[in-house]
């Protein structure tokens, strides 16, 4: 029996133990909110409202300026921002290389995106964000990450957020993936806007937020329209609710926001001990990954950063490497290029015709594409997870030739040949 090793922490994290327990005490007393007049109705409402005020206290915002939305996730909780502060197509918004698609996309539908490149590390600096911000037209918004999904890498966000500030530009930041790895404090960072994800912090149950300042809320309709989020309605008019009930149109997820403030309560409860065992943890992979022949890393060496690896092994696919560590080493990791094509296609150092063939072969539907394997720990993770992710590394060099026995499924994937394909019925 192969013990299994969880190093995809960064893509989604098991519900904690705490987590569960919440979710397991509302479910007796689960029940509409806000329009309820039970005891059900009303305990429901209360713990949904209880929730909103945890993740005000996770990210150190004010309540009586800000405003924290549910939403399903990051992506859209930064969609809804987008959409809401009214941005025209020849507005500027500074974003950079780093970015996840969910923080690039949202932004290029509504405007025109400035973007600050990185070196070959993958890296950019306070400096080059200021001349981005510098730039004519002045831009309206900065989206920047916290922290790469790739890499691990920390930005400057301090450093980032004081300049954009200062120009009066408003500042939304990407915090999927800092959120579960550091303490986060909008009014001392100077950060106007944040987002991030219940399933990468220990609440995987379908619910994310978005912090925002009221005042950006208070006019304009929602991104989402429906009851719940208006106060009254006609056919020829409708007056729309206050925040955040005018941006949480439908019944709401409210297991899911009480699984959040509970995972957010959970973090704020030991940041010491948690930082403490990451330091631990990304140090056990740089030792690990440094021993392996053949193998590249990718992104900063150095610095602030995350437990988080993305790295390929001389004449292996990254798809191949993957289904070897799973197959054989029960090793679960991820990859490809984790919704960040820009910036692996940095990291890669692909040429602009390697990118144009890169979309042509998405395009015509070929799922062979360029891509990392990318292992991501969390409090979660032992030393001994590393150590045997290091170990498996070093025996697959050591044996390519045990490779040429896996194919290529129905589905792209890198299979090993007892495992069969599964074709979905009407094929």
């Amino acid at each position: 029996m192969t013990r299994y090793v969880d190093l995809d922490a960064a893509a989604t994290s098991s519900a904690s133990v705490r987590v569960v327990q919440a979710v397991q005490d509302l479910l007796p007393w689960y029940s509409s909110v806000h329009r309820g007049a039970g005891a059900k109705s009303r305990y429901t409402s209360a713990r949904y409202e209880e929730a909103r005020e945890g993740v005000l206290r996770l990210v150190g915002a004010d309540p009586r300026s800000h405003v924290a939305v549910f939403t399903r996730n990051t992506t859209e909780a930064l969609n809804a921002l987008a959409f809401r502060l009214d941005l025209r197509p020849d507005d500027v918004v500074v974003t950079t290389a780093v970015e996840h698609h969910a923080n690039l996309l949202p932004w290029r539908r509504h405007a025109r995106l400035r973007v600050v490149d990185v070196d070959s590390r993958g890296t950019f600096t306070p400096e080059q964000v200021v001349t981005a911000l510098d730039r004519s037209p002045a831009p309206r918004v900065l989206a920047v990450s916290g922290a790469s999904n790739v890499t691990g890498w920390v930005p400057d966000l301090a450093a980032i957020a004081t300049a954009a500030r200062e120009r009066g530009v408003f500042v939304v930041v990407d915090a999927a993936q800092l959120a579960p790895h550091r303490p986060i404090d909008m009014t001392a960072l100077g950060v106007d806007a944040l987002a991030l994800s219940g399933h990468k912090m220990y609440a995987p149950f379908g619910s994310g937020a978005l912090v925002v300042p009221r005042h950006v809320l208070r006019h304009g309709e929602p991104l989402l329209a429906g009851g719940g989020a208006v106060r009254a309605v006609s056919f020829g008019d409708v007056v729309w609710a206050d925040a955040p009930d005018r941006d949480e149109a439908g019944s709401p997820n409210v297991l899911g926001a009480v699984a959040l403030a509970a995972a957010a309560d959970e973090l704020r409860s030991d940041w010491p001990g948690l930082l403490a065992h990451e330091r631990v943890l990304t140090e056990a992979l740089d030792a690990e990954l440094s021993t392996v022949p053949g193998l590249r890393r990718y992104g900063p060496s150095s610095g602030d950063r995350l437990p988080v690896a993305a790295f390929n092994l001389e004449g292996v696919p990254h798809g191949l490497l993957a289904a070897r560590l799973s197959a054989e080493y029960g090793i679960g990791v991820r990859s490809g290029c984790f919704c960040a094509h820009p910036y692996m296609a940095r990291l890669l150092d692909l040429t602009e015709k390697q990118v144009e063939r890169f979309h042509q072969d998405a395009r015509a539907g070929r799922r062979q594409l360029p891509g990392a394997v990318r292992a991501s720990a969390n409090r979660a993770t032992s030393i001994r997870d590393v150590i045997a992710l290091g170990e498996a590394l070093r025996a697959i060099a050591a044996t390519p030739e045990d490779g040429l026995r896996y194919r290529i499924d129905v589905h792209g994937d890198h299979v090993p040949p007892e495992v069969r394909d599964h074709v979905p019925a009407g094929a």
